[in-house]
């Protein structure tokens, strides 16, 4: 696949831009982001991503098209596992819900900047040492399995060796200051709690990378399209948060089809020398996988909720049996 100098500038431009116009247009001033706000901005960024896809597919064929949607469907799966964990970090250190976007935008400004980091190292890496291919599929197998047998996360963000290097290098402050990172407190520059969620962010995202980079070398080694997957999933991060930040109980199933799916790429990997699955496949499986997971998690939540309110209807009756007697 060859790819110009100027095509990478472009996807770059674009992404610049359009990061421009959500903060100094849409996001201007500070605001609680609406589930139909989200929804719509969501819906766009999946449109993007997609719209992507489908100009790899006129320039430079079906194939590398193939390998585009595998990446962008891996890492948008596993970013939904990463946005319970934002979640959490975000309750923590009470980040009101008008400056939640703020803190996710320079959250994903971040990881567009480490992605590019680890894909510009790991490439060349894995050309010059292709043994490490399988190192990073046993990798994602036992991620696989840890994310299976571990239904939920505990996050100690107070534990967290990042976070307490920080209050030695920079002073912070327990009180918040509206959307600033920074603040003036009895004459000195200190830090805000807004500013630990974002380190807190990143360092989390470090640990989501580890996992979501390998997986998609299980289905290219092309970094321009290793790239752009990463980053057209990641940029629809922050919308699909505020999504689904509020109903993590709904996808019950779901880390177990991420489990799933961590584990078929990692496998493939370490056989690939052996066995050979068409990346058209890997397709297959990842978005059958994730379709099963999700559709299992609302059938489920349905029929919680049924049984529910059928409970509720007969206790209400009970209570009006007696009454309706006299």
């Amino acid at each position: 696949m060859d790819v110009s100098w100027y095509a990478w500038f472009a996807v770059i431009a674009v992404i610049a831009i359009a990061l421009a116009a959500d903060l100094l247009l849409f996001h201007r001033h500070a605001h609680e982001v609406s589930v139909r706000e989200a929804a719509v901005t969501s819906a766009g960024w999946i449109l993007a991503g997609l719209g992507f896809g489908v100009i790899v597919w006129l320039a430079w064929g079906h194939a590398p098209a193939a390998e585009y949607f595998s990446g962008y469907l891996i890492e948008k799966s596993l970013s939904v596992d990463n946005i319970f964990i934002m979640a959490s970090l975000l309750g923590y250190f009470a980040v009101a819900s008008r400056d939640r976007h703020r803190v996710l935008f320079w959250g994903v400004v971040g990881a567009l900047l480490l992605r590019g980091l680890l894909i510009g190292t790991a490439v060349p890496l894995l050309k010059t040492f292709h043994w490490a291919i399988y190192a990073l599929g046993a990798g994602l197998i036992l991620s696989g399995i840890r994310m299976a047998t571990h239904h939920q996360v505990d996050m100690h963000p107070d534990e967290n060796p990042v976070l307490r290097r920080l209050g030695r290098v920079v002073p912070c402050t327990p009180h918040h200051d509206g959307q600033k990172l920074f603040t003036r407190r009895e004459g000195r520059v200190m830090a805000t709690p807004l500013f630990a969620a974002l380190v807190a962010v990143e360092a989390t995202d470090i640990v989501f990378a580890t996992d979501s980079i390998p997986a998609i070398f299980s289905v290219t080694d092309e970094p321009f399209l290793i790239f752009t997957s990463n980053a057209f999933a990641i940029l629809g991060m922050r919308a699909l948060y505020f999504c689904l930040a509020g109903s993590v109980e709904r996808f019950r199933y779901l880390r177990q089809g991420l489990a799933i799916i961590l584990t078929f790429v990692g496998t493939k990997m370490v056989l690939s020398m052996i066995v050979h699955v068409p990346t058209v496949g890997s397709l297959g499986v990842i978005g059958a996988v994730l379709t099963i997971s999700i559709g299992a998690s609302i059938y489920a939540d349905r029929r919680e909720q049924s049984r529910h309110s059928a409970r509720t209807d007969f206790a209400v009756h009970a209570q009006a049996r007696p009454e309706s007697r006299l």
